[in-house]
């Protein structure tokens, strides 16, 4: 045998020491997942990697053929797992590809000495059977669904009538019915692509030292005739022209935050003007002071009302503009209390409700809503979800009842009704419930529908039975009127929930229109808590048909997806519904939940939904009390300043650690897609698309824009010209697509994160898109403070 040089050594001794290795490492982990009876493909690829590698070593031929044979079978094997997945066959052919591929370069081979170039020849054709799998899986993704709406509804359709101005987005979701839906049609499938920037403002509000980890940027402004209005994190309060961007007015509340508070975001304000203030407008006569009234939330626990052509203060309102929402609060203290949301204002009410601290402590303020005059702000009436009395007024002494459910989403109002619907969430310490009683059940994560004026009950509907899991309302409800099977309209309402189900209620009655049997779920609580026998499952879902198992476990390579499968072994999982434990229960629908406060754009003219679920496991353990876990805390503990990581939870037997189902590596466990893009035909509650949204661009290490489907916090509008918008995704974009067919037709690049949900109006006869690119810091995406507006080129 000739003698081969040092380089042609070093080779070889490279060559069959990766094989060696990897083999190793196979077998060993995959013995390990074999006892925890998962799949025995890795003790056989351990096996063969081991056994080339001797070949090799041995300058066989027989090395080329065997891992010709192994590459194939892998191959297959990936196939019968996962279908044509390409981003869920990538960890399991990216390895054994290459190294496949490095054994027939010409300088490898030669430098091994394997034998006849046969060996070669089969080992280049099973590559060849590996590529053309993996290119046909690129364009045959069996997650996605490429279907079209019908010709009716895509085709112009006479409007309902409405009371605001087309060009206008007078609330939150544009209208306080929640549908986040325009009439505008300048920007249409047709152009949207040719949208440019019109304006960006800067804010200057961004992170400091005394913000927590929790620091976003979720704005979605609101429009009234020539001007945006829209509050930061810290809620600065701007009010913009709305053809130009040019600033107007602004109000700084000064708020003090801290670290330790959960949360510093204002997702929005409201609007309210009187019936005096809409007749001088008609007659371009000037509106008294505060007649038109922007009320902005505070996370501090205060409301604040300021007249909305000047940005002063009504001195009319609560203390000189200023409405202190901690009155008669037990455990009142800054940052425990946050009304992160905009109210709902009505003729004569403002609904005030705010989030309170999630997993720190049995002594936490109450998540009681209330009812404040909308002139002068004294409180009319409250509603208090753990109260035995939830509509008592506390009087002296006395407090609304502590950790009460609370109701920190956008809320939606149905003005014929009266009626306004509150997402509520659970009680907090949320991942263990034995110290609930059933006050504090009766009214917790579900679909509160109160009279706006009186605070009364008129409906509520539990859409998650003794929640353990965090499992909140988390989204605005839609309002919307649909026709039934006789053809007769029913008034109802779509609840997005983080479980993955929208459960569709009659919104005068609470009853179900889309069937929710009650469905069996895991057993088995923690120490001195129990579990539901039964949840309600809408039957319009995006929840998974069936439960993950360590098929569905990626990672970048084989190496860390095995890792996966094996802690997905570890951990307890038994479907949606899995109690938290001691063991660590791996939370599917996860804690992020499959929809979030971006709620759903619902076209109510064409009955066409479009949506953005999400889908992100998490894992919860439960820390039983005891050294360095104490149940009450010292005299200088503080909150975290985040939903994530270690969660004390005192007062009750056991902190929590709440995190997403990472590998080591820092992956998501879960193989993608993380989120996507839907449309849903109302009339026959049919997914007609689902697309995957998002790259790694600004995930991964190198900037490759791999279509992925990304995470979201954020959600889509809709517009009559037959275009979605949304932000919201981990990459730094904003993207336009097709509602008839969800093509991508239109993107964006945003100077920082765009966890926010977009909106659109006219100004000066042009439409405008607008968006803030602020950021979300534990989403960690890019802080910034852009306020950005896309419009059409002026024609030439």
């Amino acid at each position: 045998m000739e003698e081969k040089g040092w380089g042609s050594r070093l080779l070889i001794i490279i060559t069959v020491l990766f094989a060696a290795l990897s083999g190793l490492y196979l077998l060993i982990g995959g013995i390990w997942l074999l006892t925890l009876h998962g799949s025995g493909y890795y003790i056989i690829a351990g096996l063969v990697m081991l056994f080339t590698a001797w070949l090799l070593y041995r300058r066989r031929t027989s090395a080329l053929l065997l891992y010709a044979v192994f590459l194939l079978g892998t191959t297959i094997w990936g196939l019968w797992e996962v279908g044509s997945d390409f981003w869920a066959l990538t960890p399991r052919l990216d390895v054994v590809f290459f190294f496949g591929l490095w054994l027939t370069l010409p300088f490898i081979y030669h430098a091994l000495m394997v034998g006849s170039g046969g060996a070669r020849v089969a080992l280049l054709a099973s590559l060849l059977v590996t590529v053309v799998v993996l290119v046909y899986s690129v364009f045959n993704d069996p997650q996605e669904i490429n279907g079209t709406l019908s010709a009716d509804q895509t085709a112009a359709v006479a409007k309902a009538a409405s009371a605001i101005p087309d060009g206008d987005w007078p609330a939150y979701g544009r209208t306080q019915e929640g549908t986040r839906y325009s009439p505008l049609t300048q920007i249409n499938d047709k152009n949207v692509g040719q949208l440019k920037e019109a304006w960006t403002f800067r804010t200057g509000d961004l992170k400091t030292t005394s913000d927590p980890l929790e620091f976003t940027s979720e704005v979605t402004p609101i429009k009234i005739r020539d001007t945006l209005y829209l509050c930061t994190s810290h809620q600065k309060l701007f009010a913009l022209d709305a053809a130009t961007g040019k600033e107007k007015w602004t109000f700084d509340p000064k708020l003090k935050s801290d670290p330790s508070f959960q949360h510093v975001t204002c997702r929005g304000v409201s609007y309210h003007e009187t019936p005096a203030a809409a007749q001088s407008n008609a007659q371009a006569a000037a509106p008294a002071l505060c007649s038109r009234r922007i009320l902005l939330p505070v996370n501090d626990g205060n409301l604040y009302a300021l007249d909305a052509q000047t940005g002063a203060l009504c001195p009319g309102f609560g203390d000189n503009g200023k409405l202190n929402l901690q009155n008669n609060m037990p455990n009142a203290k800054a940052g425990a209390y946050e009304p992160t949301s905009p109210p709902v204002v009505t003729d004569k009410v403002i609904v005030v409700a705010g989030a309170v601290t999630d997993n720190y402590s049995t002594r936490e303020p109450s998540g009681v809503i209330r009812g404040f005059d909308v002139d002068s702000g004294k409180l009319l009436w409250a509603f208090d979800p753990g109260s035995k009395d939830p509509n008592l007024l506390p009087e002296g002494p006395q407090l609304y009842t502590a950790n009460s459910p609370n109701s920190w989403a956008p809320a939606a109002y149905d003005a014929q009704l009266d009626l306004v619907y509150l997402p509520i969430g659970v009680e907090t310490p949320d991942i263990w419930g034995g110290n609930r009683t059933p006050d504090m059940e009766r009214y917790a994560s579900g679909m509160l529908a109160l009279n706006a004026t009186t605070g009364k009950l008129a409906w509520f509907y539990q859409t998650v039975h003794h929640d353990l899991w965090d499992m909140d309302v988390p989204a605005q409800p839609t309002l919307a009127d649909i026709n039934d099977e006789n053809g007769n309209k029913v008034p109802v309402i779509y609840v997005p929930a983080k479980t993955g189900n929208i459960f569709v209620l009659d919104r005068r009655n609470g009853q179900l229109v889309v069937p929710a049997p009650e469905t069996a779920v895991p057993q088995g609580a923690a120490k001195g808590d129990h579990v539901a026998s039964t949840q309600p499952y809408s039957d319009l879902t995006f929840r998974p048909k069936q439960n993950m198992t360590d098929k569905d476990m990626w990672g970048a390579t084989m190496y860390d997806q095995l890792v996966c499968r094996v802690i997905f072994h570890r951990l307890r999982y038994e479907g949606p519904f899995t109690p938290p434990s001691e063991q660590g229960t791996l939370v599917f629908p996860g804690n992020l939940g499959m929809f979030e406060w971006g709620g759903i754009s619902v076209d109510t003219d064409r009955q066409v939904a479009v949506m953005n679920p999400m889908a992100l496991p998490f894992v919860s353990k439960l820390i039983p009390r005891g050294p360095g876990n104490p149940i009450e805390p010292d005299a200088n503990a503080k909150g975290s300043g985040t939903e994530t990581g270690v969660q004390p939870q005192y007062g009750i037997p056991y902190g929590v650690t709440l995190n997403p189902f990472l590998s080591p590596l820092g992956l998501p466990c879960k193989q993608p897609a993380w989120g996507y893009m839907a449309a849903l035909d109302l009339k026959t509650n049919e997914v007609v698309w689902k697309k995957r949204i998002g790259t790694v661009r600004d995930s991964s290490p190198l900037p490759l824009p791999f279509k992925m489907g990304m995470p979201m916090l954020g959600g889509p509008i809709s517009t009559a010209g037959n275009v979605a918008f949304i932000a919201a995704t981990a990459d730094n974009y904003l993207r336009a697509y097709n509602v008839a067919n969800g093509d991508m037709l239109w993107q964006q690049r945003l100077p920082a994160g765009g966890q926010a949900t977009p909106m659109t109006y006219e100004a000066n006869g042009k439409q405008y898109v607008v968006i803030s690119a602020g950021g979300h810091g534990s989403f960690g995406t890019k802080l910034g403070d852009y306020i950005i507006a896309y419009a059409l080129p002026d024609a030439k």
